[in-house]
């Protein structure tokens, strides 16, 4: 791993703070107060220090990874492969391994003790230290996404045919959110009005949880696999063709309306809201560009440009903000990039 930073950019609002360089290709990433952890395909993770992108630890995980999350107060972190998952305890650099043999697609932190894992058709739900708590019963297929609602007090499960809600220490579903179809990712709205999921289908599916009633919005070019919603719960952004399409969940809802259009990228790759509510977004694109948008702006049925565009060589992996000034950008080649924007409103 090697370490370099770089020349401020031409326009002072935006700015390279460092970047690095691991040894492995990213496939995820989660950045908490002072620290980047990064996941590589062949099971490495790279834990970075926010302010100089130097390496603080280096783990492996056998069999590779897909996922990872820090626990909200940095403490802890969760990784998951296709084989099982793994706990790091930054206090003493500690990873403990679990071999389940179940494709784990993600984890979830509630808080900075309870951490849920998706293994195989079950959710599992740990202490920080390992210890299992409670686990669903089984679902019709993989689980392939998780959200904690009402505090962490409620879990969101997604898998074929059906997002299940289920209470702490709940086997069974108390809540059953049906349609027939593969679920690739799942978004809850923070006003927990709403829950969305994306579909190998090539759809958004919407329930409202106060009644459950539903919406479809199809006909996207290809499956949905990724979705955002802002920190005020209004604006929801979603992969699934050229554009990143971003729908207006204010009011009644995104029924009957059309959604703005962002295209920059011949094909998405990450998705993030830069914290705060100001209707900025980040993506991530195949190109290696990253661009950054004013993503509420104009009108429904328009089609925006991005405000700015950063350049890197390879695909974008993931990305992920620190407050809302700082955004970390992965790259499959392995570089991975600290860009500061200093203003809340500037990009």
């Amino acid at each position: 791993m090697s370490n370099n930073s770089s020349t401020t950019a031409p326009d002072a609002d935006v700015s390279t703070v460092w970047h690095t360089t691991i040894d492995d290709a990213p496939v995820a990433l989660s950045a908490q107060d002072d620290l980047v952890a990064v996941a590589g395909a062949e099971g490495m993770v790279s834990v970075l220090d926010t302010a100089t992108g130097t390496r603080i630890d280096a783990l492996e995980v056998p069999g590779g990874l897909l996922h990872l999350e820090l626990a909200p107060d940095g403490r802890h972190l969760a990784a998951t492969g296709p084989t099982g998952y793994a706990l790091w305890r930054r206090e003493n650099g500690q990873m403990a391994t679990f071999h389940t043999g179940a494709w784990s697609s993600v984890a979830r932190w509630a808080d900075r003790e309870r951490v849920a894992v998706a293994s195989g058709r079950r959710a599992v739900v740990l202490a920080a230290d390992g210890r299992e708590l409670w686990r669903t019963e089984p679902a019709a297929s993989t689980v392939t996404d998780l959200a904690w609602m009402r505090g962490g007090r409620r879990l969101a499960v997604a898998a074929y045919g059906a997002v299940r809600c289920h209470e702490r220490h709940q086997t069974a579903p108390v809540t059953t959110y049906p349609y027939i179809g593969s679920h690739l990712a799942l978004a809850v709205a923070p006003t927990e009005r709403w829950i969305c999921s994306g579909n190998q289908d090539a759809s958004i599916h919407i329930w409202r949880t106060r009644d459950g009633d539903e919406l479809t919005m199809s006909g996207y070019r290809e499956k949905v696999s990724r979705l955002a919603f802002d920190d005020t719960g209004f604006w929801l952004a979603a992969d699934g063709a050229p554009d990143v399409t971003v729908w207006d969940f204010s009011g009644k809802g995104p029924a009957g309306t059309a959604p703005r259009s962002l295209r920059c990228h011949e094909s998405i790759t990450a998705l993030a809201w830069r914290p705060g509510g100001g209707g900025h977004l980040a993506s991530g694109g195949d190109d290696g560009t990253v661009a950054l948008w004013r993503a509420t702006a104009g009108r429904p049925e328009g089609r925006l440009r991005p405000a700015r565009t950063l350049d890197g060589d390879a695909a974008v992996a993931a990305l992920s903000w620190v407050g809302p000034h700082l955004l970390i950008a992965a790259h499959r080649d392995g570089t991975v990039r600290a860009h500061h924007l200093p203003s809340r409103t500037a990009l």
